[in-house]
């Protein structure tokens, strides 16, 4: 069963029509909601937590979890706090949690361009509306899909990105690997190679899995098999 992880500064949309190949492939797939994120309490990590854990079916097989974007930063807890064995955790496009200890979601730096968008209500414009129509438009293959993207979008607090995530010491060394879309995360993936994970690259921009969905799920299915193979560069 693979479990499609949205950033929370988006919506679940942006995996399904990843979801829907995956589903004609013959898999079992399961896109939890974070929305609620959003008007939860801080720390906002539980919420995250127990919202995949809702969303899955009884039973008691395998798990592939994906995440993509700031959902990278939770996976580690997620995967910690499933009572269930996970095959592969596969980072799309994803930030990497700190090898143990605590993870800031956003850097120092980042805080202060958020700060200076956040309202008198403490909460931020949608993440599509930080940034100008050059940046936005090529995100999405059309008009209809950026409308349902940019739709459920939520105002998350800005308490959200000034959270830091407890790291479960030892992740990395559990099956993982590593799927990049743009160079804004060329860091993150270099990071993978070090550690020696499979890892794959689909260039195109942060919300790739929108233009491209049946090459993102083939590339998810061929780093969720090599996940235990270590060096593998897929595709």
């Amino acid at each position: 069963m693979f479990v499609l992880i949205h950033s929370p500064s988006v919506g679940p949309s942006t995996w399904t029509p990843v979801a829907e190949r995956l589903a004609a492939a013959g898999h079992d797939v399961v896109v939890p909601s974070l929305r609620e994120v959003a008007d939860a309490p801080p720390p906002f990590w539980p919420t995250v937590v127990d919202a995949v854990r809702a969303a899955l079916p009884t039973g008691s097989g395998p798990l592939v979890l994906v995440a993509h974007s700031n959902a990278g930063f939770f996976l580690p807890m997620v995967r910690a706090g499933l009572d269930r064995p996970v095959r592969a955790s596969v980072f799309v496009d994803a930030g990497l949690p700190a090898e143990a200890g605590q993870t800031p979601l956003a850097k120092a730096e980042f805080l202060g361009f958020l700060r200076g968008l956040a309202g008198e209500d403490g909460r931020l414009p949608r993440w599509t509306d930080w940034w100008g129509e050059d940046d936005i438009a090529p995100l999405f293959p059309d008009p209809q899909t950026r409308e349902i993207v940019v739709g459920e979008q939520s105002r998350l607090p800005l308490a959200y990105y000034e959270q830091s995530i407890p790291v479960p010491a030892g992740w990395t060394d559990e099956p993982a690997a590593y799927l990049r879309f743009s160079p804004a995360y060329d860091a993150e993936f270099e990071r993978a190679r070090t550690l020696r994970w499979p890892v794959a690259e689909l260039p195109g921009q942060h919300l790739h899995m929108l233009v491209d969905p049946a090459g993102t799920a083939n590339l998810i299915r061929q780093l969720s098999e090599s996940g235990t193979k270590r060096g593998t560069h897929v595709g």
